[in-house]
């Protein structure tokens, strides 16, 4: 997952379209969007009834035990493809169906890191998504943040490997990963215009186990890509005190990169509304994952949840107005290539999204609960909190669109957020132990139970959330 934590969310969410704006905002005088007391009744038993279910975690544990890692452009990414169509029939979902996906493809083979000299000792670490593969030996340089190593001369770090030991921070709300991610992200390309012939850093992750954090980067354009990697957190610590009594030489050996084109699948499942059937609420998560673990809290629990939502919707004795979408969205760890390409597809039909909601936070117990709607449909947005409560959720000004909606929210669909604990996310995120055993059933039912309470009363609203085409960008 390329999680999009709060603060990076709400800016995303400031630069959305004026009709995806949260609260206060004016949109062409539209009526008042209502929740009926009815609709809340059904909403209240919907609640108990999908708590009270294992559906989320039987569909959670399926994608991760059949299929298991599931990289982009991998043959298990294709099983991945199939599992999803078969489940989605197997389900009961009215429609479905499947949209390409093209990327570049990047696959690993192998990695393997040494302190060599004296202290000669493996280290344990894993080459980042988009890295080249190479063998090197050389000098480690430490920084103790990316403004440091930012701040290098050029051609200061000559025939030597960059190392920046930043420490990310735990937090609920994944705030922490921002400055983690953005070492992953720009620090190689730092290194190399600072000389460096290789690029080594602390994982972005807050446990203490020797379980490396992998996760894509991008090497700016014009430079020529180095071997680039994470180190786990205690053979970052181990590093660095090695460095505090000298001179340490590192050999880096990573096989992998680029290897052509893949296309994949955006597999989407359907459920018929009742009377507005072309109106969609769309909820979803992304299929694919990193290779290190089974991808279970990344992003197989927001497969698990979504579908399972739907379907507790459907089994409703009166369906609401209008139809619940589930996208199970290509690659996003790569780049979001799965919503960018459903923003393309579907940017022509935005209005007919009422609301869009990505779960690609982990299984964590759902805390909060925004929508970037307008004001006219700020009443509504109560009532769905109201139906949220009890399962200790409660109404925020924080949050913004998931990874994979980002596309078609700035194309003009308004964003729902539902926020999860992500207190321990980032000791699992992109590693080997992202397993299905780290997740709580019930907290995933929680998840669950909120994804359906929230979709039905926004599919049966009376009235919409402001998504309209977003105006066209100034040139």
């Amino acid at each position: 997952m390329r999680l999009v934590p709060i603060l990076l969310a709400t800016a995303i969410a400031a630069a959305l379209p004026s009709a995806a704006i949260a609260h206060g905002a004016t949109v062409h005088g539209n009526a008042q969007t209502r929740i009926t007391d009815t609709s809340m009744a059904v909403a209240a038993q919907l609640r108990e009834t999908a708590l009270a279910s294992r559906l989320a975690w039987d569909i959670t544990e399926s994608l991760t035990t059949e299929v298991g890692p599931r990289l982009a452009g991998s043959e298990a990414d294709a099983r991945a493809v199939e599992w999803a169509k078969a489940k989605f029939a197997e389900l009961g979902f009215d429609r479905v169906w499947t949209e390409p996906v093209t990327f570049p493809k990047w696959i690993r083979r192998g990695e393997r890191a040494e302190v060599l000299g004296a202290n000669a000792q493996p280290l344990a670490l894993t080459a980042l998504g988009g890295s080249p593969a190479g063998t090197i030996e050389a000098e480690v340089v430490r920084f103790a943040d990316l403004a440091a190593l930012e701040a290098a001369p050029a051609g200061s770090l000559a025939g030597r490997i960059a190392f920046v030991d930043y420490r990310m921070e735990r937090a609920r709300d994944g705030s922490g990963y921002g400055p983690g991610s953005r070492v992953r992200s720009r620090g190689p390309s730092a290194a190399i215009r600072a000389g460096a012939i290789g690029f080594v850093m602390r994982s972005a992750g807050t446990d203490s186990h020797r379980n490396p954090h992998t996760g894509i980067t991008r090497f700016d354009e014009g430079l020529e890509p180095v071997p680039s990697a994470a180190l786990s957190v205690p053979d970052a610590d181990q590093l660095a005190r090695l460095l505090a009594r000298g001179t340490v030489r590192l050999r880096l050996a990573l096989d992998c990169g680029w290897d052509g084109e893949y296309t994949s699948q955006n597999v989407i499942g359907e459920m018929t509304g009742a009377s507005r059937p072309d109106e969609v609420v769309l909820i979803g998560g992304h299929l694919d994952s990193w290779d290190l673990g089974t991808g279970a809290v990344d992003d197989a629990a927001g497969i698990g949840i979504t579908m399972a939502a739907a379907v507790h919707i459907a089994r409703l004795p009166q369906r609401p107005a209008r139809s619940i979408r589930v996208v199970a969205f290509a690659n996003e760890e790569q780049g979001l290539h799965g919503g960018s390409a459903y923003a393309k597809q579907h940017g022509a039909d935005v209005a007919r999204h009422q609301l869009v909601a990505e779960s690609d936070f982990g299984a964590g117990r759902i805390y909060a609960f925004n929508t970037g709607a307008p004001a006219h449909a700020e009443a509504a947005e109560a009532r769905i909190a109201e139906a949220l409560a009890p399962l200790g959720i409660e109404r925020s000004d924080e949050g913004g669109p998931g990874p994979d909606v980002i596309g078609i929210s700035r194309a003009g669909a308004t964003w729902a957020w539902l926020g999860q604990d992500g207190t321990d996310y980032f000791d699992l995120h992109h590693t080997p132990d992202d397993t299905l055993d780290k997740i709580d059933p019930e907290a995933l039912a929680q998840n669950a139970a909120a994804y359906a309470v929230f979709a039905y009363l926004a599919a049966d609203a009376e009235g919409d959330f402001g998504s309209t085409p977003a105006a066209p960008a100034a040139e």
